[in-house]
């Protein structure tokens, strides 16, 4: 063998033992990354097997909730793999999908700046084949839409502040491309699928638009059902709503101080029927609230009148209102950790997987909740239809 030839397989030799370190490398930094699954995931939740035939975790709350967890900390990623330009061997997404045998159909990009806030998956028959699970487990959707919240990454930052001082200023977030994408993904796969077999689910901003995107759905009449980590609930427009309430309070307690008029009186009590209630079967969503988070804690308000307290019914998930009326409610779990947390701590979506959680649940009568479901349940006195003459 030449001299020549010797160095030039040295050399492959050589380059072939670095392109082998470097692929270990990249495999090392990617599992000990610290958004990898097996490093900041839940520890003790298991994947679907054939006793979930049987038995099925899903029916477990603890474990719904730390799945649906994770399905939106997939979104999260899913953007952070776009910006870092990762691939399907380094993604690290796919890795809080995979355990639970589902798998990314079709992600949701805002048209504005093409970053991901939403995703469409799907049960993966296949890889639940593959481990003998033949069908899917009782209580696991078909589908789940997925909705990320604040991301603070220059890529897309902008436009998530920008859809948070939406909310901040009117309490709605209806004017953004990314309500009807989430609305037309949720329509898509209920119509598809049944509103039986699919959910929506979001943690923060995510969590506001899964709220609101939920609730126009409901208000055709498909129900799907609703994880919301949390969920945004101070606003401009609810602070100036409260201030209304209490000056409206305060002048009928005024009023009914004055000397009274038939007819005044009269005029008054029918221009302040605003409403009828109508016969709906409720929508009640899975809030997700810790008290030590300043975005979310107002959910926790408690309104005068309403539900009873959650002491008499707090293990039903449909009390019975008074009157035979239907109220808005939601199934509020509390997080009952002792003292104060840090806000990135208690905002986070960590902590509703964490092994150490513990949980209050209750059917409560959120003041928050009835004013922002209210117009389920309701319609305007305008849209009456009144009686014809003669008739």
């Amino acid at each position: 063998m030449s001299k020549r030839g010797a160095e030039e397989m040295r050399n492959e030799m050589v380059a072939a033992e670095g392109e082998i370190k470097m692929e270990n490398f990249e495999k090392g930094v990617v599992e000990s990354h610290p958004y990898a699954f097996h490093v900041s995931g839940p520890r003790n939740v298991a994947s679907p097997n054939w006793r979930d035939l049987i038995n099925s975790s899903w029916k477990n709350a603890n474990y719904k909730r730390t799945v649906m967890d994770c399905f939106v900390q997939a979104v999260y990623l899913l953007e952070i793999d776009r910006q870092e330009n990762r691939t399907e061997e380094n993604a690290l997404a796919p890795k809080w999908l995979i355990p639970f045998k589902y798998k990314l159909v079709e992600t949701l990009n805002d048209e504005r700046d093409g970053s991901i806030f939403g995703a469409i998956l799907e049960w993966d028959r296949s890889a639940a084949l593959s481990d003998f699970v033949l069908i899917r487990p009782s209580g696991a959707p078909r589908a789940v839409v997925a909705l990320r919240g604040t991301l603070l990454k220059s890529q897309t930052m902008r436009r998530d502040i920008e859809d948070d001082l939406r909310f901040l200023a009117w309490e709605s977030l209806k004017g953004s491309v990314r309500f009807n994408a989430a609305l037309n993904a949720l329509k898509s796969i209920a119509t598809k699928y049944g509103s039986n077999n699919v959910c929506i689910v979001g943690h923060s901003l995510g969590a506001g638009f899964a709220l609101q995107v939920g609730k126009a759905l409901a208000k055709e009449g498909i129900h799907v059902e609703a994880h919301l980590f949390n969920p945004p609930s101070v606003s401009l427009a609810m602070s100036l709503r409260n201030i209304g309430e209490k000056a409206g309070v305060a002048w009928k307690r005024l009023k009914s101080m004055l000397p009274s008029n038939p007819d005044t009186q009269t005029s008054y009590e029918g221009n302040d029927t605003q409403s009828f209630r109508i016969g709906l079967k409720p929508w009640v969503p899975h809030l997700y609230i810790n008290n030590s988070d300043y975005i979310c804690c107002s959910y926790t308000d408690q309104e005068k009148n309403g539900l009873r307290d959650n002491h008499d019914e707090g293990d039903k998930e449909n009390a019975k209102p008074r009157n035979g009326q239907v109220v808005a409610a939601a199934k509020l779990f509390l997080s009952s950790n002792k003292g104060k947390q840090k806000f990135l701590e208690a905002h986070g979506l960590e902590q509703w997987w964490s092994d150490n959680l513990e949980l209050q649940m209750a059917i409560t009568n959120s003041k928050l909740i009835s004013q922002q479901l209210k117009s389920l349940y309701t319609l305007p006195a305008s849209q009456l239809t009144q009686p014809k003459r003669g008739q």
